[in-house]
């Protein structure tokens, strides 16, 4: 049996449409390695790890471990980075499990125990028993910009939401201009995560945000004091 003329045009189109899906595909992934190619990670940031470890801040345990190096494209990578399923403070867990920079494990630490948890039990009566992770390390740039994000460096965590111990759910995407105590809640621990992180980026800073909050500890200027709240 013959194909008819159509058919065989059909065909000859499909084939086309998935070589050039494939080929987009290619060139995207070529883009993305040539925009790291050649970048080198910056001297600060091996000086913060190694006054990390000697400092001895992160506790390993069976929700804190060390994870094998990370050697990504260009600049991204972490010699010695964590996997963090939770944190030691009230046994907050991080879902998924993040992979973080040793800097930033007592940063979380110290925001949860600070902040976060004080906030929930003024606003909700009971503590926060998980966050919601939308991201940690990723080899990749800003959103619209052709800077190495911090999340390249395992530098830089982003929350969706903080689940209750008594199952209650509060989402940034919802919770941000939703109901008055998540409201309220939202704010308070946005506004207290910038005494621990340089950066934190919530809805209010820019639409890529809409739905999380990121932290990082991002070098801004050369002594490190300068930060950035929105």
């Amino acid at each position: 049996m013959t194909r008819s003329w159509e058919s065989q045009g059909f065909g000859r189109l499909l084939v086309a449409g998935r070589a050039a899906m494939l080929f987009g595909g290619l060139a995207a992934l070529l883009a993305s390695c040539a925009l790291f190619r050649g970048e080198q990670r910056e001297a600060w940031r091996a000086d913060a790890e190694l006054a990390c470890f000697s400092a001895r801040l992160v506790q390993e345990s069976p929700y804190v471990r060390r994870a094998p190096e990370i050697d990504g494209a260009g600049a991204c990578g972490l010699s010695r980075p964590f996997a963090v399923s939770a944190l030691a403070y009230a046994s907050v867990g991080l879902a998924p499990a993040a992979t973080l920079s040793c800097s930033m494990v007592p940063s979380l630490e110290s925001w949860i125990a600070a902040v976060v948890q004080p906030a929930a039990h003024a606003f909700y009566g009971v503590p926060v028993a998980q966050l919601t992770v939308a991201s940690s390390y990723s080899c990749r740039t800003i959103a619209g910009s052709s800077n190495t994000s911090e999340h390249a460096f395992a530098n830089a965590l982003d929350v969706s939401a903080f689940t209750l111990v008594d199952g209650r759910r509060i989402t940034v995407l919802r919770g941000w201009r939703g109901d008055a105590i998540d409201q309220a809640f939202l704010r308070a621990v946005h506004d207290g995560a910038c005494a621990q992180f340089s950066t934190v980026l919530g809805p209010d800073a820019n639409a890529d945000h809409r739905d999380h909050f990121h932290l990082d500890l991002a070098r801004h200027n050369a002594s490190g004091t300068y930060k950035v709240c929105e």
